[in-house]
């Protein structure tokens, strides 16, 4: 059985940092690749970073470019989520998707991890 498992959430004020971690297990996890998207309240899901095989290829969106960072240890089947720098419209739920890269479609989704961000 596939499952994704997130964790790391919580509130902080801006300019705090938080690191997102996404358990992975039931797949091969080094030959995905694999995405954080997340969903504000009232609003649709927005792809926020993608990260390949391999610590190599990595994508972000515009509006955390410079302040995220993706990255995964396949030797532990995990996916992070460095965010630095946090302002207020980065609150939402955060998800780990398997899925293609800079996209909100997937396969399969964890449930998610909470982020707050307000002063």
């Amino acid at each position: 059985e596939v499952q994704l498992v997130e964790s790391g959430g919580g509130s902080v004020q801006p300019g705090g940092s938080l690191r997102l971690s996404c358990a992975a297990s039931g797949f091969t996890f080094d030959i995905y690749y694999m995405n954080w998207v997340r969903q504000a309240p009232g609003k649709g899901l927005e792809w926020v970073s993608s990260i390949g095989r391999y610590n190599i290829m990595t994508y972000y969106a515009s509006s955390v470019k410079g302040r995220f960072t993706i990255s995964r240890d396949n030797a532990k089947n995990t996916l992070y989520l460095q965010m630095n720098d946090l302002k207020s419209e980065d609150t939402a739920v955060y998800y780990c998707t398997r899925g293609p890269p800079r996209s909100t479609t997937y396969d399969y989704r964890g449930q998610g991890t909470q982020v707050t961000v307000s002063s």
